[in-house]
C-alpha cells in the first residue's frame, strides 16, 4: 500500500495544527458560526442532530491492521465505541466533541491518515473497486492511478470550492464493482489495440434527489493524459456550474442541460490548454507509484484441510460460499466480513471489533484489509487452509454472518436517528428487515436492497434491486419504494412501485415483494432477472392489495 513520504506528513501534520488554531479561534468566539463552517468541511467535520460527526478518508478503501487499531482507540477515547463504514469507503465518528476534533486529527496523522475534503464542495475521496489487485477479470490495477488522483486533488487549490461535491471512481476490471456510473467523474480502464493503457471516462453520474447515469465523455484517454482530462474537467465544471441553487449545482445537471455534446466541446477547449504540459504523467511517474504495490509473497504451497472442514462442518460450508470469492491467486480466497449481524446497525462496528479484525489481518492477510461499497470489511489475501481458522474466530465476535450478498446484507445511511437532514429512520426498519428474513435470508437468494433516510440517498436507494427512500408526509414517515435498481456495468435506476408507504407497513410490503419474487421464480433465477421477466405489475399488485 502507498506509504507517505516526507512531503506528505508534514502536509497533513500543518493541516492539523492549522485546524487546531481554526477551532481555538471558533470556541473562543473570534470566528463566527458561518466563518468557522467551511473550515470544519474542509477537514470533515459535519454538526449533525445530537453531535459533531467526523467523517475520515480510507483512500480507495485500502487499509493497514495499524490503522485499523487507530480507528478502534479513537472510537474508545473519542466516541462511544464504534464506529460506521459508510457507501464510499470512508468511516465516521458520531459522538466527538468539537474541542476533541484536532487531537482526532493529530491521532490519525500518525497513522498516515486524515479527514481533509471528505466533505465539502470540493473533490472528494476517490473511490475504487475492493478487489483491486486480488480479482482474477482486472486489466490492471487501478489503485496507483487512484493515488495519483488523491495527491493531484489533494488541496487543489483551484477546486476547493467547487459548485457543489465532487466524486470520482475508478475500476480496473469489465466488472463494474465500484459503482462508477453513478459518480461525478467514472473511469474504466481499458487497453487499447497496441495493449496501451488507458481510461473510458464517464461524466455527470450522481444520485441524490436528480439520480442520473453518467454518460461516456471519451472512449480512450491515454494513461499519460489522465490528470490533464480530470483538471479539464473540473474547470469546466468550476466555470459553468451553477452556485446559485444547491440543488442544481453538481455536475449531472450541468451536463443534462448543456448537452453533453457541448459539455464535451467545452472540455476539449479546456483540455488543449492543458494536454502535453506539465500535467502529463511520465512512465517513471507512473511506475514510482505502482511500486507502493508490489504483489505480496504468497506461499504457493498448500494442503488439504479446507477440504475436510467443508466436509464436516455445514455451517462453515454456507459461511465459505457465501463470504467468499476466489482470488487470481491460486490457494487464496477472497474473504468479506459481514457488518451486517442481527441487533447491529448496517455499517457498524466497535473497538474491541475493529482490534480483532486487526489481529486477524496480521494473521492472515498480510496486515491489510478494505472496505467495500457495500459497508463490510474484507480480508483479500487469506490462503485457502487458514479460512477455518480464520472463521472461528470470526464467529466469535460476531463477524461471520454469512448474509453477503442477501437481503440482510441491505446499505443502511443513519437516518432520523443521527443526520440532520434525514426525513426518516432507517436503523429501525433495517432492524425489521433482519428480524423478518434472517432464517431465510440465503434461501432468499441474492438481492440488493438500499435504504436513504432521505432524497440525498447517501444509502444509494435508487440503484438498488429494492430500494426504499424515507420521505415526510406532514410529520409522518413514509416510506417509496422501487424496484429494478442496479449498480453493477451498466447501472440503471429503479422504477417506482407506487405510493408511498406507512412506516409500520414497510417490512411487510418488502415480505410481499419477495413472496412474488419466490412465487415466480425459475430454479437458479435471482430477483433482478425474475423481475425483468414479470414485470412491476404482480409485486404492486401484492403490495398494495395488502397495504
Amino acid at each position: 500500500m502507498y506509504l507517505y513520504n516526507e512531503f506528505d506528513q508534514t502536509l497533513v501534520n500543518e493541516r492539523v495544527e492549522q485546524f487546531r488554531d481554526q477551532t481555538k479561534r471558533f470556541l473562543n468566539g473570534k470566528l463566527t458560526e458561518e466563518q468557522f463552517r467551511p473550515l470544519r468541511l474542509m477537514n470533515g467535520l459535519y454538526i449533525q442532530t445530537h453531535a459533531p460527526m467526523l467523517r475520515v478518508n480510507i483512500p480507495y478503501g485500502l487499509l493497514s491492521s495499524k490503522q485499523l487499531r487507530m480507528f478502534a482507540h479513537i472510537a474508545h477515547k473519542y466516541d462511544k465505541d464504534y464506529g460506521h463504514f459508510t457507501t464510499r469507503q470512508n468511516i465516521q465518528f458520531n459522538w466527538p466533541k468539537l474541542e476533541q476534533v484536532p487531537d482526532i486529527l493529530s491521532d490519525l496523522a500518525s497513522v498516515q491518515m486524515h479527514a481533509i475534503q471528505s466533505s465539502g464542495n470540493c473533490i472528494r475521496n476517490t473511490t475504487c473497486d475492493p478487489l483491486a489487485g486480488v480479482c482474477a477479470d482486472e486489466i490492471v490495477d487501478p489503485r496507483p492511478y487512484c493515488e495519483i488522483i488523491r495527491q493531484w486533488s489533494t488541496l487543489h487549490p483551484e477546486f476547493s470550492y467547487l459548485p457543489r461535491k465532487f466524486k470520482i471512481a475508478v475500476s480496473g476490471s469489465p466488472k463494474d464493482r465500484a459503482a462508477t456510473e453513478v459518480h461525478d467523474i467514472g473511469l474504466h480502464v481499458k487497453k487499447d489495440t497496441e495493449g496501451n493503457i488507458g481510461f473510458e471516462v464517464l461524466v455527470g453520474g450522481g444520485l441524490g434527489r436528480t439520480p442520473v447515469i453518467g454518460q461516456t465523455i471519451a472512449n480512450f484517454i491515454a494513461e499519460a493524459d489522465l490528470l490533464s482530462y480530470l483538471e479539464a474537467i473540473l474547470r469546466t465544471y468550476n466555470r459553468f456550474g451553477r452556485r446559485d441553487n444547491k440543488y442544481k449545482a453538481r455536475i449531472k445537471i450541468l451536463v443534462r442541460e448543456t448537452g453533453l455534446d457541448i459539455f464535451k466541446e467545452q472540455v476539449e477547449t479546456e483540455w488543449a490548454l492543458l494536454r502535453g504540459k506539465k500535467l502529463t504523467l511520465s512512465k517513471q511517474a507512473i511506475e514510482r507509484v505502482k511500486d507502493h504495490f508490489n504483489p505480496l509473497s504468497y506461499d504457493n504451497t498448500n494442503d488439504n484441510a479446507l477440504e475436510k472442514h467443508l466436509n464436516t462442518s455445514g455451517v462453515f460450508r454456507q459461511w465459505v460460499k457465501q463470504n467468499t470469492t476466489s482470488h487470481k491467486q491460486a490457494g487464496y480466497r477472497i474473504v468479506f466480513l459481514s457488518l451486517k449481524a442481527p441487533n447491529t446497525p448496517p455499517g457498524d462496528v466497535t473497538d474491541l471489533q475493529m482490534n480483532h479484525i486487526a489481529d486477524l489481518a496480521d494473521t492472515y492477510s498480510f496486515g491489510e484489509l478494505r472496505t467495500t461499497h457495500d459497508q463490510n470489511l474484507a480480508l483479500t489475501d487469506v490462503k485457502s487452509s487458514d479460512l477455518y481458522a480464520l472463521w472461528q474466530q470470526l464467529e466469535k465476535h460476531q463477524l461471520a454472518t454469512p448474509n453477503i450478498g442477501t437481503i440482510t446484507d441491505m446499505i443502511c445511511c443513519p437516518g432520523l436517528d443521527f443526520c440532520s437532514l434525514a426525513n426518516a429512520s432507517s436503523i429501525d426498519i433495517a432492524q425489521g428487515i433482519t428480524d423478518r428474513f434472517k432464517d431465510s435470508a440465503i434461501d432468499t437468494g441474492k438481492i440488493s436492497l438500499k435504504m436513504s433516510g432521505c432524497m440525498n440517498g447517501c444509502g444509494h436507494h435508487s440503484i438498488g434491486e429494492i430500494g426504499i427512500l424515507g420521505v415526510d408526509k406532514k410529520g409522518e414517515q413514509w416510506y417509496q419504494l422501487t424496484l429494478g435498481g442496479s449498480d453493477s456495468h451498466q447501472s440503471k435506476l429503479g422504477d417506482r412501485l407506487g405510493k408511498a408507504i406507512a412506516k409500520e407497513h414497510v417490512v411487510d410490503a418488502i415480505d410481499d415483494i419477495i413472496h412474488i419474487y419466490k412465487l415466480n421464480r425459475n430454479d437458479g433465477e435471482d430477483f433482478a432477472n425474475t423481475l425483468e421477466r414479470i414485470g412491476l405489475q404482480p409485486f404492486k399488485d401484492k403490495v398494495y392489495d395488502a397495504h
